[in-house]
């Protein structure tokens, strides 16, 4: 059975100290250490609340979401996450706001965070530019706190950009480290992130680049596939082969789903839009082409549809490790003859994983609360002893 001074114990033997006072933009910029400090804080804030030990560090003081896409798995996990920690949470609603009057970003920034503490955004439509708001919104905020305009500078967590989806692939790996019984355990594993049918169009390229991005680091076999121009951020491939090189596990791109599925221990088969398009929509919002868009739009759904083969199909899961793959998807999924037609995977297949992907999604609001934990306290040791030392239910008994 484990313990809280397990965790304690584990994170004394990690170096994640570059985590205070810092933000949580992509993955790739953290280090293993910090990573695993992050996995391993979200699992002892979950057993102190499987426990009923309270794991409010905060009195007072507000969690800012800006949504830019809609959301609602990621949008209550921060909330939930900003909660559990004792955190209030405010939406910025930029139609509400005086963003529509022309209102900088330097302005906004400033003027929601003088009693934040954390700062989470979702801005992953446009490429070019979901990333690059996040930096600019912290730069305003680092200079107000500078300045002296801000009493404490908030944390930003990525709540998912153009690059990368951070909280999603962070909580999808948690999944995966428990159902395999450990962090050591998923090395040399297979995982094939693969393409697959949608009835719509436009969906972020950020989930696909976020679980190539950081399942690599794991020494994990993975395959990134899907049909011919469909190709995802070429620097994003870059980072993957390296990481796959330094870790000693491997990537590749497959343009053959059966490929990528055959003796697989875990599958992902989620669609998303061709780089190259989402280039060209970012350049035609920019320009305002509404005629251009629609004109896009139907030239993708008519792209998409030349690929309806591409399918979570009960077939294909049979040729996966022992017929038993993990399936995984961030949700919501496109599923045959329920939500759609034609989609993503097939009704058997996710019924069967319904309860373990409902799990996958259970860890998001713990990894958000983990990465605001980090980022917040010097020593978050001392800060889960004091906690448990205190023992303040979080439910009255």
């Amino acid at each position: 059975m484990k313990t809280l001074q397990d965790y304690i114990d584990k994170l004394n033997s990690l170096n994640f100290k570059e985590m205070y006072e810092n933000d949580f933009f992509l993955t790739w910029e953290k280090s293993d250490a910090e990573l695993e400090a992050v996995w391993t804080v979200a699992d002892a804030l979950r057993f102190m609340r499987e426990n009923n030990i309270s794991t409010k560090v905060f009195e007072s003081g507000l969690g800012i979401s800006l949504f830019r896409d809609n959301s609602t798995r990621t949008r209550f996990s921060f909330a939930s996450a900003c909660n559990l920690l004792g955190l209030e949470v405010q939406d910025l609603d930029e139609g509400k706001s005086q963003v529509a009057h022309g209102e900088t970003v330097r302005e906004t920034a400033n003027m929601v965070s003088f009693m934040a503490d954390v700062i989470g955004i979702r801005d992953d439509m446009y490429i070019g530019k979901g990333n690059a708001y996040m930096h600019e919104f912290m730069e305003a905020v680092t200079q107000g706190n500078k300045d002296g305009i801000l009493e404490q500078r908030p944390t930003l967590v990525n709540l998912q950009c153009d690059i990368d989806h951070p909280t999603q692939s962070m909580a999808d790996a948690l999944h995966i480290i428990h159902e395999m019984g450990g962090l050591e355990n998923l090395k040399g594993k297979k995982l094939a992130m693969t393409w697959a049918y949608s009835p719509s169009y436009g969906k972020p390229l950020s989930v696909p680049q976020g679980i190539i991005g950081l399942m690599t680091r794991m020494g994990m076999e993975v395959v990134l596939a899907h049909p011919e121009g469909y190709e995802v951020m070429p620097e994003v491939v870059e980072v993957a082969k390296k990481n796959a090189e330094k870790s000693g596990g491997s990537f590749r791109i497959s343009n053959d789903m059966a490929d990528a599925f055959k003796d697989a221990d875990v599958v992902y088969p989620k669609s998303w839009a061709p780089f190259a398009a989402m280039e060209k929509r970012t350049n035609l919002y920019a320009e305002g082409d509404s005629d251009g868009i629609k004109a896009l739009e139907k030239e993708l759904l008519s792209q998409n549809a030349q690929h309806k083969d591409w399918c979570c199909t009960e077939e294909l899961m049979k040729t996966t490790k022992d017929g038993k793959a993990l399936y995984m998807h961030c949700l919501p999924a496109d599923i045959n003859d329920v939500s759609c037609v034609d989609g993503e995977v097939e009704a058997t297949v996710f019924d069967r994983y319904r309860d373990p992907l409902y799990k996958e999604a259970s860890y998001k609001p713990y990894v958000i609360a983990s990465m605001i934990f980090l980022s917040k306290f010097k020593n978050p040791q001392e800060i889960l002893k004091k906690l448990e030392v205190k023992k303040a239910p979080r439910i009255f008994e």
